[in-house]
């Protein structure tokens, strides 16, 4: 009965409701009780009687002690009051009763006291009202406070409104409890069915209504539910390249293993073509491996770059003497133009590897007779001292090109933008853009690529600059 949020909301309204109605009513009750009708009744009659001796005042002030005495008594007894006049020493100048046990005695701060209830010095209690006259003395008349039993004041003319009054507000506030119950917990409960249907690609987005921090979480979950997908839809993709990728390889593996047992390969030179070919396979298998590996720990934020200062320009020589033999086997010239830059903070061993994997893809896609050129340059605010500015690497090749509808795509994991190129020494795994890009990004860095067939392409590497007081620390505690 109280598992769902709507029932407890209700609950919850209609307590807080009928706490804050039995709350009015003691409050109610007890005025009730203090003020009964007959009470009400008595304080009118004093009220019209204080009011016809203070009309008739003047004449009083003009009477004797004996004949205000007989008058106050006359009019005490025609409007059965009690009415007694003190002087300004608060002694009783007159009263009605006089001569009856009982006597009254003025009340405390009496311009603070309009009206209350006192008692005499027999124990009686006494309704009373008292006013200051224009004389400096004091009217007060009084009325012995009549018993007032429990039904008399059920019976009271106010009961009957008053817990009809009670009874509507009940019930409307419970009509509201139950409207914002629902106002609240409907927007959740479609939350919580939409919810039980994920992850699914028919599952629609919420509308977000309700309140505020409702709607907030509606569409917190629409984000979620879209994240979610693309994270399969990115995690099946995943394994279906992983599984073409090495499907090839191990097809082939498999076919010349099978060759070289069955005795299909039954030459030295068949033999040996056969073994190359499953070592070949069984290298890019293993480069596959560790890329993946490398992309995994990028992506968990677990993979270990050493800060210490890097020079680009020198890093940038030795990745161009490196690639020196396979170049000029290639027929192709790498060309080195940096001038003397500051140190980047970061892994040197990491961004060798962004640009041995750029400067690798520039040559398998370079023709005999092409150029690849390594540049580097201050950007942004680099003249100005001390300012904090980018470090750019350009790694431009004259090759083939990437087509323009491969541009958008061409960091994406597994994809290849020449999907007809065949297999050998130059067909890749798709990982290593994906991988560049992942470790500059580690480095807090970008990057680009622009690219026209036929032209060539062209990558930008932006590193940002330590400010000079990281970098200082840097050298310090090197």
């Amino acid at each position: 009965m109280f598992s769902s949020l709507r029932s407890r909301l209700w609950w919850s309204y209609m307590l807080v409701t009928t706490a804050v109605l039995g709350a009015v009513a003691v409050v109610l009750f007890i005025y009730l009780i203090q003020n009964p009708s007959t009470y009400r009744q008595a304080s009118a009659r004093l009220t019209v009687v204080a009011a016809l001796l203070r009309k008739n005042e003047a004449n009083l002030a003009s009477l004797t002690t004996p004949e205000l005495q007989q008058r106050i008594e006359q009019t005490g007894q025609t409007s059965d009051v009690r009415i007694i006049i003190f002087n300004k020493k608060r002694q009783v100048v007159a009263d009605s009763l006089a001569t009856q046990p009982g006597s009254i005695s003025m009340p405390l701060l009496p311009r603070l006291r309009v009206s209350s209830v006192l008692r005499d010095q027999k124990g009686q209690f006494w309704l009373y009202i008292i006013q200051h006259l224009n004389n400096g003395q004091w009217l007060l008349v009084a009325v012995p406070r009549p018993a007032v039993p429990l039904v008399t004041v059920l019976s009271d003319e106010l009961m009957v409104p008053i817990l009809s009054a009670a009874l509507v507000a009940l019930i409307i506030s419970l009509f509201v409890a139950f409207w914002l119950a629902r106002w609240i917990g409907n927007p959740i409960q479609h939350v919580v069915t939409a919810s039980r249907k994920m992850p699914s690609p028919q599952a629609v987005p919420i509308e977000p209504y309700g309140p505020q921090e409702v709607q907030e979480l509606a569409l917190a979950f629409n984000d979620m539910n879209s994240r979610v997908l693309v994270s399969q839809k990115s995690q099946r993709d995943f394994v279906a390249n992983v599984s073409h990728e090495l499907k090839t390889p191990l097809t082939s593996v498999q076919g010349f293993s099978q060759a070289i047992l069955d005795g299909t390969a039954n030459t030295p030179e068949a033999q040996k073509q056969a073994a190359q070919v499953i070592y070949d396979e069984a290298g890019r298998m293993h480069r596959m491996v560790l890329d993946l590996l490398d992309l995994a720990r990028l992506d968990a934020g677990t993979l270990d770059l050493r800060r210490a200062p890097v020079d680009l320009p020198a890093l940038l020589r030795n990745i161009a003497e490196k690639f020196a033999p396979q170049a000029q086997a290639a027929g192709v010239s790498i060309e080195v133009d940096s001038p003397v830059l500051p140190p980047v903070t970061g892994d040197g061993d990491r961004l060798a590897q962004v640009f041995t994997n750029l400067v690798d893809n520039a040559l398998k896609n370079t023709p005999a007779g092409g150029r690849i050129s390594l540049r580097a340059c201050l950007t942004g605010s680099a003249a100005v001292p001390g300012a904090v500015s980018e470090l750019q690497v350009e790694v431009a090749d004259t090759g083939v090109g990437i087509p323009p509808e491969a541009l958008p795509h061409i960091f994406e994991r597994f994809y290849q933008a020449d999907l007809s190129r065949p297999g050998g020494e130059k067909h890749g795994t798709g990982l290593g853009l994906a991988i560049v890009k992942e470790i500059v990004g580690a480095h807090s860095g970008k990057i680009d690529v622009r690219s026209l067939l036929n032209a060539g392409s062209t990558f930008t590497v932006s590193l940002p600059l330590p400010d000079p007081d990281v970098s200082t620390l840097t050298r310090r505690n090197k």
